[in-house]
C-alpha cells in the first residue's frame, strides 16, 4: 500500500516536481469531514501507485494553505506536472475522487 506523505513549506515544490500526477489533501485534525474522508483518500492512495498522495495540515502550514487559496477544509488539489488543474472542496465520495485523479493523470 503506498503512503500518504505530509508535506510542508520546506518540502512542497520538491513534491511537486517530483512526480507526474500529485493529490494533496488540504485538513486539520480537528476537522471533524477531514477526519472522516481521511480513509477514503487512503484507500484512493492504494488503488492509484502511480500518483503521489500527500496532505498539509493546514494549522501547521498557513502559508501554504493561503498561497493555494484554501478557504475551508477540507480541500483537494490536484497537480500535473507541478501545475494545478483541479482542486475540490468537501469530503467526496470515493468514485468522484477516483475520477478527478484518472482526468488528472490522462492529462485531460
Amino acid at each position: 500500500m503506498q503512503a500518504v506523505i505530509n508535506l510542508n513549506q520546506s518540502n512542497f515544490a520538491e513534491a511537486l516536481s517530483g512526480a507526474n500526477t500529485v493529490v494533496v489533501d488540504f485538513w486539520a485534525p480537528w476537522c471533524a469531514p477531514c477526519v472522516a474522508f481521511a480513509p477514503v483518500y487512503e484507500a484512493a492512495a492504494a488503488r492509484h501507485p502511480g500518483v503521489v498522495f500527500a496532505k498539509v495540515n493546514v494549522d501547521e502550514e498557513q502559508a501554504l494553505a493561503a498561497e493555494y487559496q484554501v478557504r475551508s477544509i477540507p480541500t483537494l488539489k490536484v497537480f500535473r506536472s507541478g501545475d494545478e488543474v483541479d482542486s475540490v472542496t468537501g469530503a467526496i465520495p470515493s468514485p468522484q475522487l477516483d475520477e478527478a485523479i484518472v482526468k488528472a493523470a490522462n492529462n485531460e
